[in-house]
Parts: structure tokens; C-alpha cells; sequence
């Protein structure tokens, strides 16, 4: 029981914003919100999707055994949760799920599902429990749930300027930088016809323009995110669950795609995360024809082991995820054949339920066109070149944690 018995209690690394690092910050977060969620007249979950997850575990031994042991594990070591057990863990959840996401200056908390499950997903028995696979489809189903009713119109309760919750208030406007985004504050919600409308908003013309329109050996960056690593000599097969996260091709493509494992073996890797607070829709780092569209089913929530064991290291499990999170894939056969064929895997972490692919095989892209966009919540990208392609990155690492971001369409990498 030693996976995250040296993390300090009041800090932990997390990337992008999505939550505080301050955990004195999410303590008090995750007490508010589970008092909300007891005070409710109802001591059962309303939502069917929640109905069924508590089903599965309470009809489940061994789930539920991971389960209160998860708990009990990160309340010996300190953590303040919120809740007692499962049941009121549940209670919360059922909660979370029928609200819409609200800004909060002091908590800094964009993904209130993920505060909940924080410390018990990197706690021994929370690693088995959030990647079983019957979790995760209940998972998924909550999830999903959730994403329908953040992009109804009933999710734009916080789309207001009322301060301090408000998304239009002068402080969220700030940090978002609302100006760059297309909007109309003289309307209802500013125009948005839901949260997730919100969530994808789109630029401003002109706000982020082509690096090299014309220039097919200059690569761009396919989302607004801060670099998190650079590898080359990917293979095709690696131990991707120890502590230095290589990028094993096999598992990230997933079945049946041996033969983009095969083609991206040897070759170069470039790895980033997106900002809570940012632009989450994705573009054609390069000119060409779209070969493939898929997506791989995975887990949510799940971290690597190592990551809860050295919060300043290169652990924040973004890795580890390109091989077992949910995930869309798209591959580009670049309009010169000397760069060949770019593959862009884009990962859903955490709260994120939909990745939404835009495009379809055998469609040409303008490099800087849009190829799709995440729905709420975290997630990270990747890009993958052929061997010998890249000549050199506009990025290099080390990366730190407050490194700033790429911006989307701007210069990343040339090709040879």
C-alpha cells in the first residue's frame, strides 16, 4: 500500500487547470458539495444511470470491496473526502450529474466528478476498481448522461454574469478571455444554446491563423495545449503502465490496428494537454487526405500507479492514458509524401464523455481545418509521425508543469 503513501497532503500535480493543486481547496470543494447533495429529500439516487452503477456494485462483491477499500485507504492517509462510503459517494454523484457546471474564483474546480473520485482512483484497490471494465461501462453510462444534459438547454443556469458563480462574470471573462471567442452579449446566454455549446465556443476570425498555409513541411499544432512530452523511437509494444509512461503503439491504437502501430513504429511523438479554461476543438496539423476515423473504447479515471507516488515527476498519468482512456483517432496522409502519414489520437480524461470526430475518410482537410472537438472535460493529445519525418520541434523539452500553451494552428514541427 506505498502508491501514493509519499504524496503530500496538501499539494498534488494536476495539469491544465481542470482542478487545484491546492488540496486544502478541494477538501472544502468536495465538503460543500456532498452536504448539498445529502440535504436533499431523497437518500437514493434519482438519475438511472447512477441507479444502475450503485446496482452493479452493490451486486458485485469484489467491486464493492475495491470500492470501500478505496475510501478507507485515502481516509487513513489524511484526505478529507467528504463523504463516509459508497452511499453517500453515490448520493454525491447523483448530484453532480443534474447540474450544470459553475465557476468558482476560490475552488478553481471545472470537473466536480473527478474532485470526488480524486484520492480514491490513485489509492491500491481504487487502481483494480476504475479499470474494470464493468465500472467503466457503468461509468460511461453516467457519463453520458451527464454530457445529453449539458448540451440541453436546462445546463445554462451559470451562463450569466452574476457574480461569484457566473461564467460571464468579470473574473471568469478574464481567465477565459472571452473577447477571443465568438459570442453575443447582448443575448440570452450570450447566444450559447447550452454548456457544451460554451464549452466548444469558437474563435473569433482571424484570433489563431495558419503557420505556413502553404508550407506542407511545416506541422501545426492541432489543439490550443501546453506541450507535455516529446518522445522518439516509439514502439510498437511497451510497458506503458511504469513509472516513465512510454507510448506503446499497439495499445493506443487499440484491435485490429496493428498496421498504424507498424507504420508509426520507430517515429516521433509529441504529447499535450489542454487548459480547462481554453479552446477545445481540433484542427488538421497538416494538409491532406483523411484515411482513418475510429474511436477505442477505454477507461475513465484511472491512473498509473507511479503517478500518486512523486507529484513533481513526469507522472501526471497523460502516458499512461493515451493507451487505456477513451479516445478518438484520426490519420491524415499529408499532401507531400515526404511527411507521410500523421496520426492524431485525441484523449478524453476524466469528466470527458464524447469525443466528436467531424470528419471522414477520404475527405481532403486544408491544414488548420477543423477535424472535431472534445465535449466537458479533461483531455490530452497526441500526435504520431513516421520514422525519419520530423526534422526538428518549435517545443523542446523539458517541459514543466506551468508551461504555456501551443497555440492551435501555430508553427509545432518541420518535416525533412
Amino acid at each position: 500500500m506505498e502508491a501514493a503513501s509519499n504524496v503530500p497532503l496538501d499539494r498534488r500535480r494536476r495539469l491544465g487547470n481542470w482542478l487545484p493543486e491546492g488540496e486544502a481547496q478541494l477538501a472544502a470543494f468536495r465538503i460543500e458539495l456532498v452536504a448539498q447533495a445529502l440535504s436533499r429529500p431523497s437518500k437514493t439516487p434519482s438519475v438511472a444511470a447512477v441507479r444502475a452503477l450503485a446496482n452493479l456494485i452493490d451486486g458485485e462483491p469484489a467491486l464493492r470491496m475495491h470500492l470501500a477499500r478505496a475510501i478507507d485507504e485515502a481516509k487513513e492517509r489524511g484526505y478529507e473526502l467528504g463523504y463516509k462510503d459508497s452511499a453517500e459517494l453515490l448520493l454525491a454523484i447523483d448530484h453532480i450529474v443534474t447540474c450544470a457546471p459553475r465557476f468558482s474564483e476560490k475552488a478553481l474546480v471545472i470537473c466536480p466528478l473527478n474532485a470526488l473520485l480524486d484520492w480514491p482512483m490513485c489509492m491500491p484497490s481504487g487502481y483494480a476498481l476504475f479499470r474494470d471494465r464493468r465500472f467503466n461501462d457503468a461509468l460511461e453510462a453516467v457519463l453520458n448522461g451527464w454530457s445529453a444534459f449539458l448540451s440541453g438547454p436546462h445546463s445554462r443556469a451559470y451562463l450569466n454574469t452574476r457574480e461569484p458563480d457566473g461564467w460571464f462574470s468579470p473574473e471568469a471573462t478574464r481567465r477565459i478571455g472571452m473577447e477571443q471567442f465568438l459570442c453575443d452579449p447582448s443575448q440570452p446566454y450570450w447566444g450559447f444554446t447550452s454548456w457544451n455549446d460554451f464549452f466548444t465556443r469558437r474563435f473569433r476570425a482571424g484570433m489563431r491563423p495558419v503557420a505556413g498555409e502553404d508550407d506542407n513541411k511545416l506541422i501545426v499544432s492541432a489543439c490550443e495545449a501546453a506541450p507535455y512530452n516529446i518522445s522518439h523511437d516509439a514502439r510498437y509494444e511497451d510497458a506503458f503502465w511504469i513509472k516513465a509512461q512510454p507510448y506503446s503503439l499497439r495499445d493506443i491504437f487499440g484491435p485490429g490496428k496493428a498496421h498504424l502501430a507498424e507504420l508509426f513504429s520507430g517515429g516521433s511523438v509529441y504529447q499535450a494537454f489542454l487548459s480547462a479554461y481554453n479552446y477545445h476543438r481540433w484542427h488538421a496539423p497538416v494538409a491532406g487526405t483523411i484515411v482513418d476515423t475510429f474511436h477505442v473504447d477505454g477507461t475513465y479515471y484511472s491512473c498509473v500507479e507511479s503517478e500518486g507516488a512523486d507529484p513533481e515527476g513526469l507522472n501526471d498519468s497523460q502516458g499512461y492514458s493515451a493507451a487505456v482512456a477513451a479516445r478518438a483517432v484520426i490519420t491524415i496522409a499529408c499532401d507531400d509524401p515526404a511527411v507521410g502519414t500523421v496520426g492524431c489520437v485525441f484523449i478524453g480524461m476524466a469528466e470527458v464523455s464524447s469525443c466528436m470526430v467531424d470528419v471522414t475518410p477520404g475527405q481532403h482537410v486544408c491544414k488548420g481545418e477543423e477535424l472535431g472537438y472534445f465535449q466537458y472535460g479533461g483531455s490530452t493529445y497526441c500526435m504520431f509521425f513516421q520514422p525519419g519525418v520530423v526534422d526538428a520541434f518549435v517545443v523542446q523539452p523539458p517541459f514543466p508543469h506551468d508551461t504555456p500553451p501551443v497555440r492551435v494552428n501555430a508553427a509545432l514541427a518541420r518535416a525533412r
